[in-house]
C-alpha cells in the first residue's frame, strides 16, 4: 500500500519519518505540493494513487490566520476536502490531524470527541471546517485525530523557544491561566503507525495527547528543571506566572485545552505516556 504524507517539514511529519521503521511513505513538501493550491493536491494524489493519506500539514499561524483567513481556509479546509474526495472515490483512507482549537475552552472537563465545537478564532474555525469537509466527502474513509500543545526536537515549538529564551534572558513571564496537555510529536507519530501496522483504522473523530495537564507556566518550569538536569542549560532563571490578559495576542486561545484520550486508547489497547516522561525523552534526543 502506498502511503502519502502531507507536511514533510512539519514536526509531526518529521517524527513520522523518524519512526517509520520498514515503511516507505512518500513525504510531500510544499515545493512538490502547495496546499494553498488545492488543484496541486488533486495532481499529487492522482500521480501517487495512495491507499493511505496522512495529513500532517496545516496552516498553523494562529495569529496570522486572523488576517490571512482565505489562505488558512485553502490549506485547512479546501485541500482537506480534496484529500477526502480522493479517498472516497478511490477506496483509500485518510488520517487527518486536527486541533484542540476547535473548542472554546470553557468546559473545564476533558473534551470528548463528540463534544460541541466552538472555535474562538479563524485558525480553529478553519481546522473545524476541514474536519467537517472530510467527514462530508468521505465519512467512511476519514479518521480524525485531534491533538494539542505539540512539540519535538524538530522545527519551532514551545520547548525549543523556552530553552532559547532561558539561555538569553535573566527572567521570563509565562501564561499561567491556560491549561492543556503537552504532546511529544514522536509519541503521536508512533500512535499513527500503530493504527497503520495493526490495521486499526476506524472512521470517526479521536483525541490523542500525552497524559496529564498543566499550565504553560508549569510547563516552562518543568522544561527548565529537566533541561538543567540534562545539561542543556547553564543556570536557572526566575519564571514568573502571568495572565493571558498580560500577554495579549491577535487570536484568542482556549483557556482549557485538555482532551479526553479514552476512545483512541481503547481502540489501540494502550494508555498515553505521561507528558513529563516524553519531555525527558525529547530533551535527551535534543
Amino acid at each position: 500500500m502506498t502511503i502519502l504524507v502531507f507536511g514533510s517539514s512539519g514536526q509531526l511529519a518529521q517524527s513520522l519519518r523518524d519512526t517509520k521503521q520498514d515503511k516507505e511513505p512518500y513525504f510531500v513538501d510544499r515545493k512538490t505540493c502547495d496546499l494553498a493550491d488545492p488543484d496541486q493536491v488533486d495532481a499529487i494524489l492522482e500521480q501517487k494513487k495512495p491507499g493511505l493519506i496522512i495529513n500532517a500539514a496545516a496552516y498553523t499561524a494562529v495569529d496570522k490566520a486572523e488576517e490571512e483567513t482565505e489562505l488558512s481556509y485553502r490549506v485547512n479546509e479546501a485541500s482537506v476536502r480534496r484529500m477526502a474526495a480522493f479517498a472516497h472515490v478511490n477506496k483509500a483512507r485518510l488520517i487527518h490531524l486536527s486541533t484542540d482549537f476547535v473548542f472554546d475552552g470553557t468546559k473545564q472537563l476533558p473534551y470528548l470527541p463528540g463534544d460541541a465545537t466552538s472555535p474562538l478564532g479563524e485558525y480553529g474555525a478553519g481546522k473545524l471546517a476541514g474536519e467537517l469537509a472530510a467527514l462530508q466527502e468521505a465519512p467512511e474513509s476519514t479518521m480524525i485525530v485531534r491533538t494539542a500543545w505539540v512539540y519535538s526536537e524538530h522545527g519551532s515549538n514551545f520547548v525549543k523557544t523556552m530553552l532559547r529564551l532561558m539561555n538569553e534572558k535573566d527572567e521570563l513571564g509565562v501564561v499561567d491561566d491556560q491549561l492543556g496537555s503537552p504532546t511529544y510529536a514522536h509519541g503521536l507519530a508512533e500512535i499513527i503507525w500503530q493504527i497503520v501496522d495493526h490495521d486499526l483504522f476506524t472512521a470517526g473523530i479521536y483525541h490523542w495527547t500525552d497524559e496529564g495537564n498543566i499550565t504553560w507556566h508549569e510547563f516552562a518550569k518543568a522544561i527548565q528543571q529537566e533541561a538543567l538536569e540534562a545539561g542543556l542549560l547553564a543556570k536557572a532563571i526566575p519564571i514568573n506566572a502571568i495572565t493571558t490578559d498580560e500577554y495579549p495576542t491577535p487570536a484568542a486561545r482556549p483557556a482549557y485545552s485538555v482532551l479526553d484520550n479514552t476512545k483512541l486508547a481503547k481502540l489501540l489497547g494502550i494508555e498515553p505516556t505521561a507528558w513529563r516522561e516524553n519531555l525527558k525523552l525529547m530533551l535527551a534526543r535534543l
